[in-house]
C-alpha cells in the first residue's frame, strides 16, 4: 500500500488540510493519506499548541467521514521533538509492507536542508508537493513530484487567534471539529 503522510500539528485541523489530503489521495498514485499529529515541532513554539490528544481527536473527527484518510498518533511515543527521518524509520519497521512518501507545501521542501537527515529523506521517499505563494519547488530532485493541489489560503494561526477574538471561523473548520472546539477553553 502507497501512503502519503501528511506532517503537522494540526492546531486545529481545517478544511484547507482536508482539501488537501483528499485532493492527494484522489488524484495521485496514493492509496490512503495519514495525517500524523506531531506533538511537537522542533521549528514551532509547544506552548501555542493545544494538547496533542485534542488535536487527534479533533483530526479524527474531521476525517471520519473519509474512507482513505487517517490519523496518526505515532509521534506521540516517540522522543520530543518529532524528527520526520525517526517517525519514518519507526513506521518502515513497523508497517514493512507500506511505501511511505512525504506530502507537503513548497514551502516545507524549500526549507528541507534544515531537517535532521535531509539527505536521506531526499534519497529514499518521494514527496508530493503542492504549490504555496512565494515558494518555487527545486526541479532537480527526481523523487519530488507537483501536484496542481487547489491553494488555501487558511492557518491555523488564523482560526486560532480569530477564535479568541469570538470571530465566526466555523465555515473554515470541519463541523465535527467547531463542534469541539465550540465552547472549549482550547484557544481561549
Amino acid at each position: 500500500m502507497k501512503v502519503g503522510l501528511y506532517f503537522g500539528s494540526f492546531n486545529p485541523i481545517h478544511i484547507g488540510h482536508l482539501i488537501i489530503a483528499n485532493h492527494f489521495q484522489q488524484f495521485t498514485d496514493l492509496d490512503q493519506v495519514w495525517f500524523v499529529v506531531s506533538p511537537q515541532n522542533p521549528f514551532k513554539n509547544k506552548q501555542s499548541l493545544a494538547n496533542e490528544y485534542d488535536r487527534l481527536e479533533m483530526v479524527e473527527l474531521a476525517i471520519k467521514d473519509y474512507s482513505n484518510l487517517r490519523a496518526s498518533n505515532i509521534e506521540f511515543s516517540l522522543p520530543k521533538p518529532s524528527y520526520t527521518i525517526d517517525t519514518l524509520i519507526h513506521l518502515n519497521e513497523k508497517f514493512p509492507d507500506h511505501k511511505f512518501s512525504l506530502i507537503m507545501g513548497s514551502d516545507n521542501l524549500a526549507g528541507i536542508g534544515k531537517w535532521k537527515n535531509a539527505d536521506i529523506l531526499l534519497r529514499d521517499y518521494d514527496f508530493y508537493v503542492y504549490p504555496r505563494p512565494g515558494y518555487n519547488v527545486n526541479e532537480s530532485y527526481d523523487n519530488v513530484e507537483i501536484v496542481d493541489a487547489p491553494l488555501m489560503e487558511i492557518s491555523s494561526t488564523f482560526i486560532r487567534s480569530s477564535f479568541k477574538e469570538h470571530k465566526n471561523i466555523k465555515p473554515m473548520l470541519p463541523q465535527k471539529v467547531w463542534e469541539y472546539l465550540d465552547g472549549s477553553n482550547l484557544y481561549g
